[in-house]
């Protein structure tokens, strides 16, 4: 950040990583104003479930959002996004696995809510920047702007945060790109922030007690998806009690005898049918993505990448053949296990984000 005082929002969570980045920022001598996105009504589940859970976005991290910016004297407002959530984000998390697909919210919500709608109120407040508590780094490039990882290589979190836009990273920032997550909570320590011990948020915001199917089931309904599993040879094994059970690689929880182990290696939504095979049926050369958004000029030729399939997969050689339609082909040097529709597929050049889309 340079030594320029700003008028900066920043998206404060109540966990210590957007505390500190308020913080530091009002101790760099920049008007800060927080804001926090109020998603989700917990109501309806602590009423069934009780509010025994860790998730971001609940009611009490609203409640430490806002002692954290009195504490740092900075204005704080709190903005009601729960009706474009339900319609950008749970609904589309539904229809996602109720169709097959294993979908990635985390992504959804970045892409519409913080850096759509909360940008747009960051505009409307006059500020010259947007700051969330993100791991990662936007640094000025040749053309633009350049998506890079946050230097603690356990925490960087570019996978999500492919969709930006070049006139989106001209007005976001991530303070912490360049922090370990030890190196944050010292500072959390040192600005006696109350959140500086404050467990990290695990689970699915709006699934609290990470029971998607219960989550799913109750949004939609039971039993509309219920149908065969079927061997990749064709043979039936037995039942299953609904599509949206079962992710692309999951052994357990089959209920099925077979000479080896069995692997979901398949999810057909339309036949209501859950494909299953031996371990080799998991890995795959190539697929395609849609939605593609890249953060370099859009290429006009195959060119290679490092392909990232989820979070956790440690990138692999690629190369990527963009389509029409904003479509693109990846093909793997070599095969790959886990991947899925509906997660995302990012690409790398070194530390930097060059593009990504979501598995057809």
């Amino acid at each position: 950040m340079s030594e320029e005082k700003k008028r900066i929002v920043v998206a404060m969570s109540g966990g210590v990583d957007s505390s500190v980045a308020a913080g530091l920022l009002k101790e760099q001598g920049h008007e800060v104003i927080g804001i926090t996105m109020q998603i989700w009504d917990y109501s309806s589940f602590t009423e069934c479930h009780g509010d025994t859970f860790g998730t971001c976005c609940s009611i009490d991290d609203v409640h430490d959002a806002r002692r954290v910016a009195e504490s740092l004297d900075i204005p704080f407002y709190v903005v009601n996004f729960e009706k474009a959530f339900q319609q950008q984000v749970i609904d589309r998390f539904c229809d996602d696995y109720f169709a097959g697909r294993t979908p990635n919210p985390c992504v959804l919500c970045n892409q519409d809510l913080k850096f759509e709608m909360l940008l747009r109120r960051a505009r409307e407040l006059e500020a010259d920047l947007l700051v969330t508590g993100h791991y990662a780094r936007i640094e000025q490039a040749d053309s633009g702007y350049a998506l890079r990882k946050g230097l603690d290589p356990a925490k960087d979190q570019t996978y999500f945060l492919f969709t930006l836009t070049q006139e989106q990273m001209g007005m976001v920032r991530f303070p912490l790109g360049g922090m370990t997550k030890d190196e944050v909570r010292g500072h959390a320590a040192r600005l006696g922030l109350r959140v500086a011990e404050k467990a990290e948020s695990q689970d699915i915001c709006f699934v609290p007690d990470g029971d998607y199917v219960r989550f799913l089931e109750e949004e939609r309904g039971a039993g509309k998806m219920n149908g065969e599993i079927v061997h990749v040879s064709g043979q039936v094994l037995g039942r299953h009690r609904g599509t949206y059970r079962y992710t692309i690689g999951q052994r357990k929880g089959l209920g099925l005898s077979w000479s080896e182990p069995l692997y979901v290696v398949g999810i057909d939504a339309e036949k209501r049918q859950v494909i299953v095979g031996e371990k080799e049926n998991l890995s795959v050369t190539e697929f395609t993505i849609e939605k593609t958004n890249w953060l370099i000029d859009v290429p006009t030729e195959p060119l290679r990448s490092a392909c990232r399939i989820r979070y956790r997969h440690h990138e692999a050689p690629a190369t990527i053949t963009p389509l029409e339609g904003g479509r693109a082909q990846v093909v793997f040097d070599l095969p790959q296990k886990g991947v899925t529709p509906g997660q995302a597929a990012v690409f790398y050049d070194g530390d930097r984000v060059i593009g990504g889309g979501w598995i057809e």
